[in-house]
């Protein structure tokens, strides 16, 4: 379903131990839509909650996300990113999202 970068495993796995939050997950959350398509959320979580789904993608950490959030999520890739312009961080990439009428469909 999503799939995770090794580089963005290992930033995920140094915030993790920064934050001490050794053998706790990442919670993925629909935070809701732009042009560019869904926009994700992440934040520490430390179990499985109700009606959430977990994802063994990530080799020492889980993901948690919800059905909507599954949804949008399919076949997008978690990614590191380190550009001069946009920063340091994780990117959630979507491949099913071509862009928008607005922006003359060039949105990824």
């Amino acid at each position: 379903m999503v799939q995770i970068t090794p580089d963005a495993e290992k930033f995920i796995d140094e915030l993790l131990e920064k934050n001490q939050k050794i053998g706790w997950g990442i919670k993925v959350y629909l935070s809701g839509f732009a042009c560019s398509g869904p926009q994700f959320g992440m934040s520490f979580q430390q179990k499985v909650a109700d009606g959430q789904k977990i994802d063994k993608t990530a080799k020492s950490f889980d993901l948690y996300y919800d059905k909507d959030t599954e949804e949008a999520l399919k076949d997008c890739v978690i990614e590191f990113v380190d550009d001069p312009n946009f920063g340091t961080g994780l990117s959630i990439r979507n491949p099913n999202f071509n862009g928008c009428e607005s922006c003359g469909g060039g949105c990824h």
